[in-house]
């Protein structure tokens, strides 16, 4: 919204602006030969200056990039307000019904994965590890990190594991079910899901 509200408020300054020069050279003739008024040089600076913001919302990581449709969105909202600083109300109003249904589209084609913590004590640390790999995998549950510490080792007692798995979880993929299904094997100690 302050994208928009902002190239709003810049395009109802660049028309001001073209207006006052406009008027001034019609009270001043002698004048005409050197006032000059470009009603696109403010809108096109605010393309720049947006396309640069939008740049910044893109993040890539491994082999993925991120933030793509939020920088066209920040760009398609500030042509929109645009369009509505320079007086073009249907072209705003059909711009936006286009970049509402085109989110739309996008949300219901592509869904988006999960990002998830979970975390389990175990025992039985490699064999249980390569489990739970092993299920996650099955599942296409990708796993991003795993962080492992060591909770408790004495003696008489094996080794317990606190690991803390970081997931990229499909949208299709029941998470609780998931947790109910890795909580049944032996080694498996505790386990929960940390949004």
């Amino acid at each position: 919204i302050l994208v928009c509200v902002g190239a709003t408020l810049l395009a109802l300054i660049q028309e001001q602006i073209t207006a006052q020069t406009v008027d001034f050279a019609q009270a001043q003739p002698k004048l005409i030969q050197i006032l000059t008024a470009d009603q696109t040089r403010i809108i096109a600076q605010i393309v720049s200056g947006i396309g640069f913001l939008g740049a910044g919302t893109i993040i890539m990581t491994k082999q993925t990039v991120k933030g793509l449709t939020t920088a066209a969105s920040v760009w398609a909202v500030a042509a929109v307000g645009i369009a509505l600083g320079s007086g073009l109300y249907v072209i705003a109003v059909t711009g936006f019904i286009a970049i509402m249904i085109a989110l739309a589209v996008i949300s219901y084609l592509v869904p988006l994965p999960r990002i998830r913590r979970l975390q389990v004590e175990i025992e039985n640390g490699e064999e249980t590890v390569a489990y739970i790999q092993k299920f996650l995998k099955e599942r296409q549950v990708l796993i991003e990190n795993l962080d492992l510490k060591i909770t408790r080792e004495t003696i008489e007692a094996e080794r317990k594991y606190l690991i803390m798995f970081t997931l990229t979880v499909p949208k299709d993929v029941d998470e609780d079910k998931l947790v109910i299904e890795l909580s049944d094997h032996k080694d498996i100690l505790m386990i929960q899901i940390i949004e």
